[in-house]
């Protein structure tokens, strides 16, 4: 239960640094009225959209250990003053990510957390960095409606973006079922959130063991 809790409220945390990011970049970038609406704060509650933010991705770090980006912070992109700010503002949500992951990473570099697997913390906070690394790396996809195609997006035709920000719904569910049902792409995710989580010391058989402690309900 204590990786079940750490995990769940470490996650919640993540959610809410990668919507501050947004929200903080679009203010500076013209956008003041995410202000208004609270977004400037570690609120969970201001970043919750019910299905995207707590059904699925709990759904599905359940089912799969894979970090679904979840949140939403409304960014009125007219207001902000450049294309470059625009795609300043998508990133800076997965730059919020890097950030988490390094300082996560260095409370087993500097010895202040032990790569133990018999430790529940260390297991703990190895899943939660395979977490992010996969959250970042699938929100980096230029695939409608996540950042990676919101940070390429104000570079496209009007006519192209519109079209393809109607189609972002049908676009999520594809690339998930590949993702699931697809082994090559599948092997490919999974072989880089791994890759990177040995880059940084990490094993990834602790976070396997952290991610089998956290599905409590199997034990």
């Amino acid at each position: 239960m204590l990786v079940f809790y750490t995990v769940t409220v470490g996650w919640i945390f993540s959610v809410c640094l990668h919507e501050f990011g947004h929200a903080a970049v679009a203010y500076r970038g013209g956008d003041h009225t995410v202000a208004e609406k609270g977004y400037l704060t570690f609120n969970p509650l201001k970043y919750v959209d019910p299905l995207w933010s707590v059904v699925m991705p709990v759904l599905f770090m359940m089912i799969g250990g894979i970090g679904l980006p979840g949140g939403a912070v409304y960014i009125n992109r007219r207001l902000l003053r450049s294309r470059a700010w625009d795609t300043a503002v998508s990133l800076a949500g997965p730059a919020m990510n890097v950030m988490l992951v390094v300082v996560l990473a260095a409370l087993f570099w500097t010895g202040l957390v032990k790569p133990d697997a018999t430790h529940p913390l260390a297991c703990a906070l190895a899943f939660l960095v395979q977490l992010q690394l996969s959250a970042l790396i699938l929100n980096l996809l230029p695939v409608p409606p996540l950042d990676g195609f919101q940070a390429v997006a104000p570079w496209l035709s009007p006519r192209l973006r519109e079209r393809a920000l109607d189609l972002s719904n049908i676009c999520f569910f594809v690339l998930f079922i590949l993702l699931w049902y697809l082994e090559p792409m599948n092997d490919l995710f999974w072989s880089a959130v791994h890759g990177l989580s040995e880059l940084l010391g990490i094993d990834r058989r602790l976070g396997w063991i952290g991610f089998r402690e956290f599905r409590f309900w199997e034990r």
